[in-house]
């Protein structure tokens, strides 16, 4: 009998699982994000930072904590997936946008 290994990759890139994060919880923590998508704190941190500096989400300070809001609007990246925003994909993974 031949054991399968499990993948160790996955469809979605770690920015995809942190844009769903803060989709699906807008005040949610860098060390949530983290645990949540399986990174360091810091890869999470830098990959908010990505997603804010590409206008992918809107980081708003409220009081000690951060307040994110996604774009929705904004067109994806790559050239393939370019014709198609960020609420697509959002609603692609059964998310509501807001």
């Amino acid at each position: 009998m031949v054991e399968r290994r499990k993948p160790e990759w996955t469809f979605l890139t770690n920015h995809a699982h942190v844009l769903v994060c803060v989709m699906q919880d807008p005040v949610i923590r860098g060390r949530d994000i983290a645990e949540k998508v399986g990174i360091t704190e810091r890869a999470a941190q830098a990959i908010v930072s990505d997603l804010v500096d590409a206008g992918y989400v809107i980081r708003t300070r409220d009081g000690r904590r951060n307040h994110y809001t996604v774009v929705t609007t904004a067109p994806l990246r790559h050239p393939i997936e370019s014709a198609h925003s960020v609420g697509d994909l959002l609603k692609m993974l059964g998310l509501t946008t807001r």
